[in-house]
Formats: C-alpha cells, structure tokens, sequence
C-alpha cells in the first residue's frame, strides 16, 4: 500500500460536477492497493496515517497528530500511485490490486482510520477532480512495505 499524506488548510472532491467531500485543517490521503497487500498492511498503513504527528505545536514543531488540532482526513484511491515508469514513459500500473480486491481494502481502510479521525473520502474507481490547499507544504510518501520491511 502507498500513501501519499499533504498537511492541508482545506480539500474538497468533486465527481460528475457535484461535491462529494469536503474537510478542512487537515490531512489528504491518497492510498494505492498494491497486489499482495494484506490485513497487516491496511493496519499499518491507516495507524500510521490516523497518528502523524505533522502539525506544529505552540514552538513551531510537528508534534501533533489531525485529532490534536481537531483535524479531518480526507482519503482518496488512486492506483497510480503504483505506477511504474522504469522504462518508457507510460506508467505500468499492474502491480496495484485489482479493483475487486482494492475497493473492499479501501474502504476498510477508511474505516480504520475513521476509528480515530474523522474521515471524508472520494468514490473509488470514480475520475474525481481534487482541490486542496496545502500547508507549509508538508508533504509525505508512507509504503507498507517499507513500514513492515517487506
């Protein structure tokens, strides 16, 4: 499983026109299911994003997690993130789950994390239109793989 985490000061998700989902102060999680993820990875992954700590504290320091500053996350699929670009220049997204087994880790993902933030999310497998404005930028990349030492 790949995340890619943005400290946000807002997001919103639009899908055919309409918006699905919108947060405020925040993290915007985007979440590629990798083929082979586990219940172990979907763990990992969502503990980890539920509690970063990238938000500053009184001093100027990341050290406070989304449900410190009474934060929201918004989590979006995107299997390009398992988009491989080694040769040519056309990404090989054949390593990310197929969607019968990524839309289920997905929204039991979302469902994880939601356990301790509150969770707004996009439709999976839908061509969604993002907008977000970025804080700092604070910008992270978490692999389960890496996080599990796989």
């Amino acid at each position: 499983m790949k995340i890619v985490v943005q400290r946000v000061n807002s997001a919103s998700c639009v899908v055919e026109g309409k918006e699905v989902s919108r947060i405020g102060k925040g993290l915007l999680a985007f979440v590629g299911v990798a083929e082979g993820d586990t219940e172990e990875d979907l763990k990992k992954g969502s503990a980890k994003l539920a509690g970063l700590r990238i938000f500053e504290n009184e001093e100027g320091k990341m050290s406070l997690s989304a449900t410190d500053v009474g934060g929201e996350i918004m989590i979006i699929s995107n299997f390009t993130l398992l988009g491989r670009v080694q040769r040519g220049f056309r990404p090989d997204c054949t390593h990310a789950a197929h969607p019968s087994v990524a839309e289920p880790m997905y929204n039991a993902f979302c469902d994880a994390v939601a356990e301790t933030v509150p969770v707004s999310r996009g439709i999976f497998g839908a061509d969604m239109q993002i907008s977000a404005h970025l804080d700092g930028p604070v910008n992270l990349i978490l692999d389960t793989a890496e996080l599990l030492k796989k």
